[in-house]
């Protein structure tokens, strides 16, 4: 379209994550997760936060949706060709590890699992869409958890170096894009779901959060030369979670926290797996958090400026806000990130702040900072869909979000950012991975299933449907 800004090629399409839609958790020859131990419900991260929290699966005591999800399993051939209806160039999903290595260290992958993804991967292809495929997507094998400890341990470095080699060896050939890891970030708030560590296994010490990143560093790098010796032209990004930080005020003091919260959470790891190096602040961060010296194996530094990550994907869905000088600011919700109020947005059900002009903002802030591709891999509005007698849902209210924020990526690209493609999170309703709960939807297709697993799980087209496929048959020009 040559009214449109986005360039040819962009990649439209909807992203998912294998623990929170696919379900047969026990099928296909799959082990545990890390998800498949997580209760379901508001209390799910309060649950894993405790003290006694040790990776025990309860089901006395919790339900858990994340073993059925929408069981995408046994429907994802109907799934995607939903997504092919809507027009989708691209598809970001995750494999399970636990399909090819059911307990993480085995040697002999489950074939089982590799022709599952390969049939997915097959109907991908078949219907005109590219899979971009996140290779550790917060669903680690639950007896690395529970056995090793965590990412904290050495050992997992070889493990998912010999699964990366495995699923990149397999599928190299039909799939350009990967990531390593999903929101590798989000561990310095919660580790449990990108590190498999609780506070029963070393969480709540900073040590062992920077030893597990180094090594998942290490660990992506690896995957990284092993993609790039497949292939040079594979594209091999890191995925960070983003929120846009403003400072309360112009005091001094808020200001020089706002950029300390930037680096620890918003840099720190994209800095070390783009530009292949620790940062500058590091020593810094390290003091602050009495982190120690790390475990760095010989030759692994160079491993990281060797090997870095092609381009940045990342999830943006609130921005925050920084004060330190007011003990009295409201507090406000968000996804994984503590914050303040902002007076001048709006939140939506579940507390978050709806911000597009900050995903500009991240947008530019990234790509100035690094200059490489960014790809927005998650976006989108969490919301309760109230159905009609023919389960169909009017959700205009997440239709303005995505317009607003479709708008924020077209400005961005008049200011200069090299955009790859939007992969709005949730395109299908699955489960949450925050709370557990189906009833926080974010899908452009209803799935008939309530928190406690209740329904048909037949699949309905939201109005939003149709508006999000004419936003791609336009190439983001017909956004009303």
């Amino acid at each position: 379209m040559t009214n449109s800004v986005f360039p040819d090629g962009f990649l439209w399409g909807g992203a998912t994550a294998a623990n929170q839609l696919e379900g047969a958790f026990k099928e296909g020859g799959k082990g545990l997760s890390v998800a498949d131990a997580m209760p379901g419900g508001k209390a799910r991260l309060d649950v894993l936060s405790s003290d006694t929290f040790d990776w025990t699966i309860d089901e006395d005591k919790y339900i858990y949706p994340n073993h059925r999800g929408i069981d995408h399993y046994h429907h994802f051939k109907e799934d995607i060709a939903l997504f092919a209806k809507m027009g989708f160039k691209c598809y970001r999903f995750s494999i399970a590890w636990t399909r090819i290595f059911p307990k993480g260290d085995e040697t002999t992958p489950n074939e089982a699992g590799l022709v599952f993804y390969e049939q997915v991967i097959d109907e991908c292809v078949k219907h005109g869409i590219e899979p971009v495929i996140t290779i550790s997507h917060y669903e680690m094998p639950l007896h690395l958890a529970k056995e090793y400890g965590g990412w904290k341990n050495r050992e997992l470095i070889t493990f998912y170096e010999r699964y990366a080699k495995v699923v990149l060896e397999r599928f190299h050939s039909k799939v350009k894009y990967w990531m390593t890891f999903n929101e590798i970030n989000s561990a310095f708030h919660f580790p449990a779901l990108s590190q498999g560590m609780v506070k029963s296994t070393g969480a709540g010490d900073y040590h062992n959060v920077f030893q597990a990143w180094h090594n998942q560093f290490v660990a992506s790098s690896k995957a990284v030369k092993i993609g790039h010796e497949l292939n040079p032209e594979l594209q091999i990004g890191c995925m960070i979670i983003y929120a846009t930080t403003y400072s309360f005020d112009s005091n001094p003091v808020n200001q020089m926290a706002t950029i300390e919260q930037n680096q620890e959470m918003n840099f720190f790891c994209a800095d070390v797996q783009v530009r292949g190096e620790y940062p500058v602040y590091t020593k810094r961060i390290f003091d602050k958090y009495n982190v120690g010296e790390l475990d760095i194996a010989e030759g692994e530094l160079e491993l990281l400026k060797d090997y870095p990550v092609d381009y940045i994907g990342f999830s943006y869905y609130m921005s925050s806000v920084v004060n330190i000088t007011d003990e009295e600011a409201a507090k406000a919700s968000g996804n994984l990130l503590a914050g303040l109020k902002n007076p001048f947005l709006k939140a939506s059900e579940w507390g978050w702040q709806i911000d597009p002009v900050g995903l500009r903002i991240a947008l530019n802030e990234l790509y100035n900072r690094y200059e490489k591709p960014v790809f927005i891999v998650e976006n989108g509005l969490g919301a309760i869909d109230n159905v009609d007698e023919n389960f169909y849902v009017e959700d205009e209210y997440r239709i303005d979000y995505l317009r607003e924020h479709i708008e924020a990526m077209a400005d961005a690209i008049k200011d200069g950012v090299d955009i790859m493609g939007y992969t709005p999170w949730g395109c299908i309703d699955l489960v949450s991975a925050s709370t557990g709960e189906m009833s926080k939807r974010y899908g452009f297709i209803y799935v008939d299933l309530d928190d406690e697993g209740n329904g048909t799980g037949k699949r309905y087209e939201k109005k939003s449907f149709n508006w999000y496929k004419d936003v791609i048959a336009t190439n983001g020009s017909k956004l009303n």
